[in-house]
């Protein structure tokens, strides 16, 4: 990993205590996404990871309802890939899977479209933070569930101490930046 960039990418992630909770650090990207050389870097240095781990084995990139939207379809066209979309319960139309699962905060519901990728075909999951693994591994769950395969999960920001990745089992999990 270029060291350079990836500082860049770190001096951009800001923090907000007790924020949206007494006791929960969030970190904030939205810095990030101001600035357009920090969040270049990022996806670069993601799609370096991914070119270097999978090499052309990639079907597609799946992104994760809200936040990574932001970096899940800019990841895929940097890879020259197609970009699906996991969505909140009710975003999405036609036929769709669900898989439940609990946030640090709260419980909530993710949908895939039924058709959205065929049986066999490979998927890495893109999202902007890894908390408690909950929202990555039901986004893995309704990948299963159309019978994609996960080759792997990727974030920009891990929050170690909340053990997420422990959640995802033996699905391959990557994150730019970890904090405690």
């Amino acid at each position: 990993m270029a060291d350079s960039e990836l500082q860049l990418v770190a001096r951009r992630i800001r923090s907000f205590p007790d924020f949206p909770m007494p006791g929960v650090l969030f970190r904030d990207v939205s810095p990030l996404l101001k600035d357009p050389d920090s969040f270049r870097a990022a996806i670069s240095l993601l799609a370096s990871h991914l070119k270097k781990t999978h090499g052309g084995k990639i079907d597609y990139i799946a992104t994760v309802d809200s936040r990574g939207f932001l970096f899940g379809p800019s990841l895929a066209q940097e890879l020259g890939l197609g970009c699906v979309l996991i969505r909140k319960r009710g975003k999405l139309p036609g036929p769709t899977l669900s898989a439940s699962y609990t946030l640090e905060y709260g419980k909530a519901e993710l949908e895939i479209q039924r058709d959205a990728l065929e049986p066999g075909q490979k998927v890495v999951v893109v999202d902007d933070l890894l908390a408690t693994g909950g929202t990555m591994r039901a986004a893995c769950e309704l990948l299963d569930k159309v019978q994609a395969k996960v080759l792997e999960c990727v974030t920009l920001v891990e929050l170690t101490s909340l053990k997420g990745r422990e959640q995802l089992g033996a699905v391959p999990f990557f994150s730019l930046l970890q904090y405690e």
